[in-house]
């Protein structure tokens, strides 16, 4: 039986409450949104949203993203304006639910990521609920194109090719990333249909990095630079930087941001040269075993 609240009954999202999720992104205090408003037709076709509804009005949402097991994070949650004093209870109602569907699924951990450890709304909820400190993240943003350097100019940068490139893109996970922020081939190619800037970084004719940015409202997002260990310090990194700082610049943003692990030191060096200037508030990632 579906979980019962004053405000209605748990049931499975579909694509058909797209809308009343987009209206509650938009008109609500309370909301928590990591996926991109192009992203999120696939996020509702790819993983087990959860909603409380009565009738036909949604009062909140619980979305997870990257479904990945044995790894998922929580992508978006919502409550109705006329919910809000409820965001605490309905959220952990909306999370007995979806922790169900993830685990069968095979989930065995559940993260969430923050950009302000101090100040973000949602944490004490999380940490009421089991989820505890993993760890931190710096955000750096930049608000001009210089390009300090072109990086290496024998690295060939290109689009992305689905699905032709996939083998490829999960060596590099496998080589570079923990299992919380490896991508599959589903995401893969839900990134390249739904990213504006997908490419990847050739060298003697064999792929040993890959780029992606995201575009919202102005602003713009370097999701991810990956460089096989392999050929670090061979100047692959600078090259697909300094090719991303480009397309910002041609996209006329207004900021460029992004976030990585606090413990990346490589990272830090390389955006701090291009002259990303890291900001004072310290992002943060949670998990709960499920």
């Amino acid at each position: 039986m579906s979980p019962m609240s004053p405000h209605g009954k748990v049931q499975a999202l579909t694509e058909g409450e797209i809308p009343s999720i987009e209206r509650v992104l938009r008109t609500s205090e309370y909301t928590y949104q990591r996926f991109t408003p192009d992203e999120l037709e696939l996020v509702l076709q790819r993983s087990p949203g959860v909603g409380l509804l009565n009738g036909q009005s949604l009062h909140g949402f619980l979305l997870p993203q990257l479904v990945n097991p044995p790894s998922a994070w929580i992508g978006g949650f919502g409550v109705s304006w006329t919910a809000s004093t409820d965001y605490a209870q309905i959220f952990t109602l909306l999370l007995e639910q979806l922790s169900t569907q993830l685990t069968a699924r095979g989930v065995r951990y559940l993260y969430y990521s923050g950009n302000d450890f101090e100040l973000d709304w949602l944490r004490p909820v999380l940490m009421k609920q089991s989820f505890l400190p993993y760890c931190h993240l710096y955000s750096y943003d930049k608000y001009e194109f210089s390009i300090p350097t072109e990086g290496n100019q024998e690295v060939v940068i290109r689009p992305v090719r689905i699905p032709e490139d996939i083998p490829a893109l999960l060596a590099i996970e496998q080589a570079c990333f923990e299992d919380l922020w490896r991508y599959n081939p589903t995401a893969f190619t839900d990134i390249a249909a739904t990213h504006p800037y997908f490419v990847i970084a050739e060298l003697n004719e064999h792929v040993v990095g890959y780029q992606f940015n995201a575009l919202d409202s102005g602003y713009g997002y370097l999701v991810r630079i990956a460089v096989l260990p392999t050929v670090g310090g061979r100047g692959i990194g600078a090259r697909l930087l300094a090719e991303a700082v480009r397309f910002f610049e041609r996209a006329g943003v207004l900021r460029i941001m992004l976030n990585t692990q606090d413990d990346n030191w490589y990272a830090h060096r390389l955006y701090e040269w291009f002259q990303f200037m890291r900001l004072p508030q310290k992002g943060f990632v949670l998990r709960k075993p499920l």
